[in-house]
């Protein structure tokens, strides 16, 4: 399944029966997803929150001149701003929900992209706006939603992506597979270029090595798995690391705190 949006000149979804307006200016709407559909490059002329209530999605937005991705559990989502240029691929089935915010109700300074944790109430407020009609009780809604948002945790969970089409390919390959334990010759064989021109350009591309940003892919994956309540041992295998224990060191460096911490603080409750 696949949903495919052009990247145009004209702000997408004008007459979109959920648009916000100054009038209504927070909506929602929820849409089931199959495993690998995925709306192509877009923008919008209002502010979207984007999360799952179940499944796993990957969101790839534009900021500047350059791309992040993130990869989202239930429990998290992402703000992209007015008229950034995202994507969105399924990574596994999913109820995708997406809220939309007038930019007149934009908080203030909220210029770039940012992954939020999605409390208890805030997934319960944004199914009930999807429902609302105008009425004293949506505008509540709406301002409780609002409120909800602005006032919501944040957690650095993007991973930059980079312009070159070669580094961009060995960068999404490892993605795919961050549990492939292989040298940054072995990524490389199949860019193009070798194997010193690819750290040079992490470097000038993205201002890091390939070790730091292959940590923050591997973080990517294992934060949303640990957060959807999946053992430790099961991360630490797909994330490429014989022992729980060496796992844990390195995330306790990373993040500060243990794995199991981390997911006992974190994961998803009904």
């Amino acid at each position: 399944m696949k949903r495919r949006h052009a990247l145009t000149p004209e702000p997408i979804g004008d007459t979109d029966p959920v648009a916000p307006t100054r009038q209504r200016p927070v909506r929602s709407r929820t849409r089931a997803l199959a495993v690998d559909a995925h709306f192509e490059p877009h923008f919008h002329p209002w502010a979207q929150l984007a999360y799952c209530a179940h499944g796993l999605i990957q969101v790839t937005a534009s900021e500047g001149d350059r791309e992040t991705t993130f990869i989202l559990p239930p429990s998290r989502a992402v703000w992209i701003p007015p008229g950034a240029r995202h994507a969105v691929t399924v990574l596994e089935a999913t109820e995708l929900r997406t809220v939309y915010l007038d930019p007149s109700a934009t908080p203030r300074g909220w210029q770039g992209c940012r992954v939020m944790v999605v409390s208890s109430l805030m997934r319960e407020l944004i199914r009930a706006l999807e429902a609302s009609t105008p009425s004293a009780r949506d505008d509540a809604l709406m301002a409780l939603t609002l409120h909800e948002i602005t006032h919501a945790g944040t957690q650095s969970l993007g991973v930059p992506l980079p312009r070159d089409k070669r580094l961009r390919a060995l960068c999404e390959s490892v993605l795919q597979a961050p549990g492939r334990c292989a040298t940054l010759a072995q990524w490389a064989v199949d860019t193009g270029a070798s194997e010193r021109t690819v750290a040079r350009l992490f470097r000038t591309e993205l201002a890091t090595t390939f070790q730091q940003w292959r940590l923050q892919a591997v973080l990517a994956h294992a934060l949303p798995m640990l957060a959807c309540g999946t053992p430790v041992s099961e991360v630490a295998a797909a994330s490429g690391y014989a022992s729980d224990s060496a796992f844990s060191a390195m995330f306790k460096s990373a993040l500060g705190q243990s794995p199991s911490y981390f997911q006992l603080k974190n994961t998803l409750r009904p």
